[in-house]
């Protein structure tokens, strides 16, 4: 397990280590950013539909989508991209049964994508009655014809078993490796956590580390906020404070409220990154309210002058925006 850090007994001392950030995947929302892959198929030969689609232009692919259906019944590719769009509700009025109808539709004809996500709307019961056990078959046949989504969502499955059998890490561990290997950053974010923490795998630090870094490099945020969790300590790959301060900077700005509190301490001590009091306040208040607790930093922000109190607020008020 990551070493906590022993809080500092002065408002100008840092801890030796930054705490851990995020935890193995959750049940609550197991599809993760595999749910909303930025291509609705696994298939880039939608022609105008996809095309269309991709530039926003979500009428006119709803439009061409239609006609490939109407041109050939078994077009499973246009009816996934079909669903996709009344699930997100894009151009057209937000329809969850509707969409699942056309998921249903792409995975009568085989297609993957619509069993991945005809597979999430059984899941969460959305559009559809919810049904655990039709998702899971369902993630099991798209995972036959190699959708990560589907390889990632049984992972998070194997760690569930809310049927009340014991997590079976390592079945977790090798639907994540399969994932990671069509390019899943939520697959390289879980199986860098299981090698972190020896769940299913051998523990392995460097190995985590690998993971960890090839997540972070495809901007998935939980990535970026252990990676960088790894490189302020050391661990699995060279110490590099600056690196992780970059990164931690990168992930609060997506407003992750770890990364905020982590950069917040960094600032607060200049490690890393030059020492902003202000920039740092700002960032431990974002933290904060989004439950992000931090006795040490709530010390040093009790202890600014009034002046510079002034300064974070307005600080704050710029990056919300109001």
């Amino acid at each position: 397990m990551p070493v906590m850090p022993v809080a500092p007994q002065q408002p100008g001392l840092a801890p030796k280590r930054i705490p851990p950030g995020p935890q193995l995947p959750t049940p609550e929302s197991p599809e993760g950013q595999a749910a909303t892959n930025a291509s609705p198929t696994d298939q880039k030969n939608v022609d105008l539909a996809y095309g269309a689609y991709q530039r926003g232009y979500y009428k006119t692919a709803l439009t061409e989508a239609m006609k490939r259906v109407a041109a050939n019944k078994h077009d499973g590719v246009a009816m996934t991209l079909i669903g996709e769009i009344y699930e997100q509700g894009f151009g057209v009025k937000q329809d969850d049964a509707e969409a699942a109808k056309w998921y249903a539709a792409a995975a009568a004809e085989g297609d993957a994508s619509g069993m991945f996500k005809l597979g999430l709307a059984k899941l969460r019961g959305k559009g559809v009655p919810k049904d655990p056990a039709g998702a899971k078959a369902l993630f099991r046949k798209a995972a036959a014809k190699n959708n990560a989504g589907a390889l990632y969502n049984l992972g998070i499955l194997e760690l569930q078993k809310k049927t009340g059998g014991t997590p079976d890490f390592k079945k977790a561990a090798d639907y994540f490796g399969k994932a990671a290997e069509f390019g899943l950053p939520d697959a390289d974010y879980a199986l860098g956590l299981l090698y972190r923490k020896g769940r299913g795998v051998v523990r392995d630090d460097k190995i985590a580390a690998l993971w960890m870094s090839r997540a972070a490099r495809e901007n998935n945020i939980p990535g970026e906020v252990e990676y960088a969790i790894m490189l302020f300590n050391g661990i699995g790959v060279a110490k590099d404070e600056t690196a992780a301060a970059r990164l931690f900077l990168k992930a609060a700005a997506a407003n992750n409220p770890v990364a905020q509190d982590r950069i917040a301490r960094l600032l607060v001590v200049g490690r890393g990154i030059k020492s902003d009091l202000v920039q740092a306040m700002k960032w431990h208040i974002l933290a904060r309210a989004a439950g992000e607790k931090d006795p040490w930093l709530d010390t040093v922000l009790n202890k600014l002058t009034p002046d510079q109190k002034k300064q974070v607020e307005t600080a704050v008020h710029q990056y919300v925006g109001y």
